[in-house]
């Protein structure tokens, strides 16, 4: 797949059959939406970013998580 072909694939409701892990994680997170928000606020607290994992969570909507990593 071209970046052109998954540029155009985001005006789909998930990502094409058949994409790499890795290439699908890319989709959502190119869909802007509040779980890619998410995500990367749980990534930056993965690496120990808390004030910008804060900033991820609040533009998830979310209330910024305190517990284990894993129960996230």
């Amino acid at each position: 797949m071209t970046l052109d072909e998954l540029k155009r694939s985001l005006s789909g409701a998930s990502p094409p059959r058949g994409l790499p892990t890795a290439v699908a994680a890319l989709w959502w997170a190119a869909k802007d939406g509040g779980d890619a928000a998410w995500v990367h606020a749980y990534l930056h607290r993965v690496e120990g970013d808390l004030p910008n994992a804060g900033y991820w969570y609040r533009q998830a909507g979310r209330k910024r998580a305190s517990g284990a990593l894993e129960t996230e």
